[in-house]
């Protein structure tokens, strides 16, 4: 564990009246972008996530975080949701310009794609439609975070790979020309569905759900904000069904989508251009790789190679995720007709 690290969490422990630390940190699994941390103090268990710095110096990302953590303070009354802990009101903590967030320990697991069950996507249906359906006239969504569509240029990256002589040149450089039709079709279908817009996760994954005996409860909301509620669904109900070799389980796809039913009723609409809306964030993860990859967005060398790994396979989930649309537009227009 970084030493550095360990001080702060020490020195939050006593800023925070968290306790005394019983036993040193424990680094634990955090996703692509942070940092996260077991601890145990006199007081209780914690997991503490240390935000990364380089993502911190953006402009709007104070704000973005504290944003989406009022939208699942707000949500937490009205479906199972974990909200970091607030200090003297505040969900963000800081150490020698270190933000953190705090959060109680939840004595439960994620589940991996063997483990979830058509149950199981019913139910994780059943809470997203609860989220579509949360009356939210009474939050201030002024500066609720949205992604907007826009046209991003992959020549910089490549010419930029080619100067550092990147690993994955010769794959972005046989994909630029399919990046540009993927982006140019995210793009329309984004402005076609941004009339309709909701406050959600926008990131349900299964790892993003703790269990905790036979219930759900999630987690890792700082993707939260708005969204078109059926790219929603479809992007959720994507990330439920796939299996253990990474195709989509067409009954769990298919539970999914009745469990949201279910709560939220039938939903009519465009599929072709929900799929397509779903290039975009795809696109946007390729390029935040690239520039940790680039050390353009980046704070250390575990980074870079992150972003390295990430860009590989990232460019193969998008050439991936075209043949899997031309499957769900024909298991959707069935469904429809049921």
């Amino acid at each position: 564990m970084n030493n550095s690290y360990n001080v702060q969490l020490e020195e939050l422990c006593k800023k925070l009246e968290l306790g005394d630390l019983t036993k040193t940190p424990v680094a634990i699994s955090g996703g692509h972008l942070h940092r996260m941390y077991a601890i145990e103090t006199t007081n209780g268990n914690y997991a503490v996530k240390a935000l990364n710095p380089s993502i911190m110096e953006r402009p709007t990302a104070l704000h973005n975080y504290i944003q989406s953590e009022r939208i699942v303070d707000f949500l937490s009354n009205r479906i199972p949701a974990q909200p970091a802990k607030k200090f003297k009101g505040d969900f963000l903590q800081s150490i020698d310009n270190q933000f953190y967030m705090i959060f109680d320990w939840i004595v439960g697991d994620c589940k991996v794609a063997t483990d979830i069950t058509e149950a199981d996507c019913k139910k994780i249906g059943s809470i997203l439609a609860n989220i579509h359906q949360t009356d939210y006239s009474q939050f201030d969504m002024s500066h609720a975070s949205s992604k907007e569509a826009r046209e991003i240029v992959w020549a910089f990256y490549l010419n930029k790979g080619k100067e550092e002589k990147a690993v994955w040149i010769n794959d972005l450089s046989d994909s630029v020309e399919k990046l540009s039709l993927w982006n140019a079709k995210s793009n329309r279908s984004k402005k076609m569905l941004e009339s309709e817009k909701v406050l959600s996760h926008r990131d349900l994954e299964p790892k993003n759900v703790m269990w905790k005996n036979g219930e759900p409860i999630i987690i890792d909301w700082e993707s939260a904000g708005e969204i078109n509620p059926k790219h929603d669904l479809i992007e959720t109900a994507i990330y439920w069904s796939i299996n253990e070799l990474g195709s989509v389980d067409k009954d769990k796809f298919l539970a999914f989508l009745k469990g949201h039913q279910n709560s939220y009723g039938m939903v009519q609409v465009d599929w072709r251009a929900v799929l397509d809306a779903g290039y975009f964030n795809k696109l946007e993860w390729l390029e935040y790789s690239l520039k940790r990859s680039l050390q353009i967005e980046c704070a250390d060398k575990v980074e870079q190679e992150m972003g390295t790994r990430q860009v590989i396979e990232t460019l193969n989930e998008l050439k991936e995720y075209e043949k899997l649309s031309t499957i769900l537009v024909e298991w959707l227009n069935e469904w429809k007709k049921k």
